[in-house]
């Protein structure tokens, strides 16, 4: 029986050639730092595991994946724009601090209707009270939290899921 897990391509519409689904992944200020930053919070492993693990599940369901991360909000806000162009099908996001704090990265996300899915390493909401809200969750197709880098894994998957019922 398949699942949205196998193999995933597109048809197009146009000449019935299959196309590479394509995911991009943006990670914001200090998770450049995994490993290092605080990792009784975070974890242990470092971005580059993190791009390792999901390069290896992305090969599983044949989509590509593409890390981004930057500590700058311009360049965050230019990534995205950027990919309401690229051939992007799905983001999954990681604000960090921005979460909680970016009206321009909110609205970028909002200007390109890309599917994203929120994603973090740590539970907001057993954390300090100003981690409690987020300015991107409500345009998101789901957030997933707290389960460590495992939470990019789940977010992989839904994505495909997601992409699969569409």
């Amino acid at each position: 029986m398949a699942t949205a897990l196998d193999k995933m391509a597109v048809r197009s519409a146009a000449n019935g050639t299959e196309t590479t689904v394509n995911v991009l992944v943006i990670n914001g200020p200090n998770l450049n730092l995994l490993g290092s930053r605080e990792p009784q919070i975070y974890g242990a492993d470092t971005l580059a595991v993190l791009a390792d693990r999901l390069a290896a599940a992305a090969q599983k369901t044949g989509v590509t994946v593409e890390m981004f991360q930057s500590d700058s909000e311009r360049e965050l806000i230019a990534r995205v724009q950027a990919a309401g162009g690229d051939g992007t099908d799905f983001i999954i996001l990681n604000p960090a601090g921005l979460t909680h704090a970016s009206v321009p990265f909110r609205d970028a996300f909002a200007a390109v209707s890309i599917p994203f899915i929120e994603v973090h390493l740590s539970n907001p909401y057993a954390r300090e009270p100003f981690r409690h809200r987020s300015l991107f969750s409500d345009l998101a197709v789901g957030v997933v939290a707290g389960f460590g880098i495992r939470s990019y894994e789940f977010a992989l998957e839904a994505a495909v899921s997601h992409l699969a019922a569409r």
